[in-house]
């Protein structure tokens, strides 16, 4: 069983830790020491996303047959809500420390219990609106056998459209998940933002699925899988699950097998257990594997180098120039102008200036946008509407930038990694395209007249401008005896009033867009001027990062060559006596070593572990669970 496989390689870890520990090298120690840990930590993360009240939340129900989460016609998710194992249903919220004059962002995390009765007051819109209680997670705990091998099943809140605040938030949290499913349901085909969200999840996340939900309420359920099947041959290789919660919950509770296939929730659960929880131990176990071997690897080094001195003394002096021509290589990855240094170093300065490049590029089409429907109208009346769009499109627009920062990082630590170590597999842990926060510092758009004047202000406009009409043709009339005040002094009052007001309407108008444009720039520079700065930060940390993981590796294999030529150098002044010895003890610690390599299992690619069966009713609820 994989899980077994991953057990031993972890006893294994330790062992040769212990063994790197006794030889004198503290740093291969720590290095399995956080291998031993990542181990340990089986948390399988799999978020379900999609737009409102398409049934993400009943689907987690059914898929741990348990009330988890809260579902009810009227209540939407709005707390991300963790579904994971424990021996005894809990319910649990993380929530930030009552701020005392810092930044709110900055506080101290908390986790408290809390009864599940009341787990729909602190995640759901109805309880918790907008999340006004600012709660950062919940956690709810139960006692389930497709939780128990690490599976955690994150209820996210709607995402609303790619450009809404959730779904930026979420996506921000796909770099931390090992799966997403992406839910909708059978009512319709995807919509145009869910086909972005996918493009922009399939980006993030290295294994997204799509599922059909509420097949039980649309007969024509099928041709809407058909049309969003096509959808995804466009956007990539994404499979898709059609299912009812409804049936998989009834045939839980009848113990009926058919109606569970019919539910479509057998191929769900096979894929979570072989996609998802196969690929997400394969992948922990083969990092565990390439630490494992390279400690081994080096450890050997060191002791066959001395154990070949004090056998072949004949053979020193070239065994020691060898080692001190390796250790002059391991000088040079060690310094500045290491090529991977070097291709760091320019890479991160041409991430930079591409990442500005982009953010600019792309708020400068937002703002030509937001200029040309100021244009096309009054932004008065509608300054609202247009405030609401404009920080939606700038969310999103930095989003993507953030998105292709992150790739763009990735690319570079591959590169680097395979001119420090051909073969060499391990990259440092980035995380760029995270935008909670970014635009935290941004002020508000300011605020802009609607332009509506009262009745008062209107007549007042039209007298004022009407005043000249009546003048000028009252004086002319009077030449024929009329007085100043007549019918066609009137008439004329009246028509140049009237386009004095349109006259000034118009000029109010072009004041307000005029207005309108300038708050928009100022926004952009703002944002624009944010933004720059947090991405070079972001791109400072991935060269920090990048620097210090493959620095250390260097460190490593210099260190492992110094000190195989320190020992090949005192193997040729041991005495005899010593050398026999020291032989035995040399050849016990190699064979050690050796034993130990034999129990690091070859992991063939492509070839996934045995796993339980995908098609089991789940296990009726003996102690049923409620929230």
């Amino acid at each position: 069983m994989q899980r077994r496989a991953g057990e031993s390689v972890a006893d294994t870890v330790r062992e040769v830790g212990g063994l790197a520990a006794s030889a004198g090298r503290a740093d291969l120690a720590e290095r399995l020491e956080q291998t031993h840990r990542r181990l340990l930590d089986p948390g399988i993360r799999v978020i379900v996303v999609g737009e409102f009240k398409q049934g993400k939340s009943k689907l987690i129900n059914a898929l741990v047959n348990a009330p988890a989460c809260p579902v009810d016609d009227d209540i939407a998710t709005s707390v991300p809500t963790v579904v994971g194992y424990a021996p005894e249903p809990s319910a649990w919220i993380v929530e930030r420390a009552k701020p005392s004059g810092a930044d709110p962002l900055h506080q101290p995390l908390r986790r408290r219990q809390i009864p599940l009765d009341d787990l729909a007051e602190y995640v759901s819109e109805r309880g918790n609106p907008a999340n006004e209680r600012g709660i950062v997670s919940a956690e709810v705990l139960l006692p389930r056998e497709i939780l128990k091998g690490g599976l955690q099943l994150v209820d996210s809140p709607g995402v609303g459209g790619l450009e809404s605040t959730n779904a930026l938030t979420t996506l921000a949290a796909l770099s931390s998940a090992h799966a997403v499913l992406m839910v909708s349901d059978a009512s319709q085909e995807y919509t145009e933002p869910e086909v972005q969200f996918l493009r922009h999840a399939m980006r993030i996340s290295p294994n997204v699925a799509a599922v059909l939900a509420k097949t039980d309420l649309y007969p024509e359920w099928r041709e809407v899988e058909e049309i969003d099947r096509r959808h995804l041959l466009e956007t990539g290789d994404v499979p898709i699950f059609a299912v009812s919660s409804d049936l998989r919950l009834l045939a839980a509770e009848l113990q009926d097998r058919s109606l569970n296939d019919d539910s479509g929730f057998p191929a769900l659960v096979a894929h979570l257990r072989r996609e998802v929880l196969g690929r997400a131990e394969v992948i922990h176990e083969r990092g565990a594997v390439h630490d494992l071997l390279s400690v081994i690897d080096q450890l050997t080094m060191s002791m066959r180098t001395e154990l070949h001195a004090l056998q072949n003394p004949e053979d020193t002096p070239r065994m020691i120039a060898e080692l001190e021509a390796a250790k002059a290589s391991a000088d040079e990855f060690r310094g500045r102008s290491a090529r991977w240094q070097v291709t760091l170093t320019d890479g991160i300065a041409d991430l930079v200036a591409d990442m500005e490049h982009d953010v600019r590029d792309r708020l400068r089409r937002v703002m030509r946008e937001a200029e040309k429907s100021i244009d096309e109208g009054d932004p008065g009346p509608i300054w609202d509407q247009i405030t609401e769009w404009l920080d939606q499109r700038v969310a999103a627009a930095v989003a993507e930038t953030f998105v292709w920062t992150d790739e763009r990082s990735t690319w570079l630590a591959e590169e680097v990694a395979d001119l420090f170590s051909k073969g060499e597999t391990e990259l440092p842990a980035i995380d760029v395209h995270d935008t909670r926060g970014v635009l935290d510092p941004v002020d508000e758009i300011s605020g802009l007249d609607a332009g509506q004047l009262s009745a008062g202000e209107k007549i007042y406009i039209g007298v004022r401008g009407s005043y000249g009409g009546v003048l000028m043709v009252g004086l002319v009339t009077g030449l024929i005896g009329l007085s100043l005040i007549n019918p066609l002094s009137l008439l004329a009052g009246v028509l140049v009033g009237r386009r004095a007001y349109r006259e000034d309407m118009h000029a109010r108008l072009a004041r307000r867009q005029q207005e309108a444009k300038l708050i928009v720039r100022r926004h952009i520079d703002e944002v624009t001027f944010q933004v720059g700065k947090q991405l070079k930060d972001r791109l400072r940390l991935v060269q920090r990062t990048a620097r210090d993981h493959f620095g250390s590796m260097a460190e490593e294999l210099h260190r492992s060559l110094s000190e195989a030529l320190t020992t090949a150098k005192q193997a040729a002044t041991t005495f005899t006596a010593q050398r026999d010895a020291r032989v035995s003890t040399l050849n016990k610690r190699v064979a050690q070593l050796e034993e130990l390599r034999s129990h690091i299992p070859v992991l063939e690619p492509g070839v996934m572990a045995a796993l339980p069966a995908a098609d089991a009713l789940p296990a009726a609820d003996a102690e049923r669970v409620t929230s």
